[in-house]
């Protein structure tokens, strides 16, 4: 054995220090928060809009301390979250709950369901939980606030694409999509700026006559697709459960009016390594 480890001391070396550089950059792709910055052409009196989305119970240091203080330094007007809080076997449940709690006494909190919460048993009682913990739950309603003395309006969508069988459907060309146009055409009697929740980025304009693009509002943020998971050079993103292989909207800007801002989102869901696609904070600035 003495002779196998002198013989092949330098190989077990560089194999160990290849191991744990790996481990590194791994550890570093997945939990370096990075904030991307957005800026609207619309005219407004300076309202910063901050989006967290698809953490799926994942936790950046003690009850989120680490994504916590990022966002208190942004010192947001609004807060929206996206989606998948909470991750489909319903991790961390409290710890998170104490995170919404802290993230509400930053700024005015909005939230919409994304699949992983719709697929829970308790799903009823699970949003009961995040009223109370601070959020604005929006469940396809409108919500109307001012800040900085701009009227704002808020539509959060839910649209309920969570089973398994909606993701068979919506393959297949069979799902049938929820006809939002009596509340798009609500949301356009408003005098504000007009900003539409949703998870799906793929119904922007990928789901035909149903496509929310086709509406009068002026910026949509949505998560789900996790930035394409591995996000390669000349290739760009490579996967979004809603969309399939090299997806058109992933993450980033789209459009302008109406604009779709796609978060890479925070966390993973079933795939636990993300590559090239940093968690991401989204600040958008009107």
């Amino acid at each position: 054995m003495l002779e196998f480890l002198v013989k092949y001391l330098w190989q077990i070396i560089v194999a160990v220090i290849l191991v744990i550089a790996v481990s590194l950059f791994c550890y570093e792709q997945n939990n370096r928060i990075v904030v991307t910055r957005y800026k609207s052409n619309k005219k407004a009196k300076g309202i910063k809009i901050l989006q967290l989305s698809d953490l799926h119970s994942k936790q950046f240091g003690k009850f989120n301390t680490k994504l916590l203080n990022k966002v208190k330094n942004e010192q947001p007007d609004i807060i929206v979250f996206t989606g998948d809080l909470i991750n489909d076997k319903g991790r961390n449940i409290d710890k998170t709950m104490r995170f919404v709690s802290a993230l509400s006494e930053i700024a005015p909190l909005y939230y919409v369901c994304g699949n992983h919460e719709h697929r829970l048993d308790y799903f009823d009682k699970l949003i009961e939980k995040i009223s109370k913990a601070g959020a604005i739950v929006l469940r396809d309603k409108i919500e109307d606030l001012t800040i900085n003395g701009e009227e704002i309006n808020i539509l959060g969508l839910d649209e309920n694409q969570a089973s398994f069988k909606n993701y068979s459907e919506r393959r297949k060309g069979n799902f049938k999509y929820k006809d939002y146009s009596d509340t798009f055409k609500e949301l356009a009697k408003k005098d504000g700026i007009k900003i539409v929740l949703t998870h799906y980025p793929e119904n922007f304009a990928l789901i035909g006559e149903c496509s929310y693009n086709q509406y009068d509002f002026d910026v949509m943020f949505a998560g789900h697709a996790h930035g394409g998971q591995f996000v390669l050079p000349f290739v760009g993103s490579v996967y979004s459960p809603g969309q399939g292989l090299f997806p058109k909207y992933a993450k980033g800007e789209y459009g302008e009016k109406p604009k779709l801002i796609v978060s890479r989102g925070l966390g993973n869901s079933e795939f636990p390594l993300r590559l090239f696609n940093h968690p991401e904070i989204v600040v958008f600035e009107i």
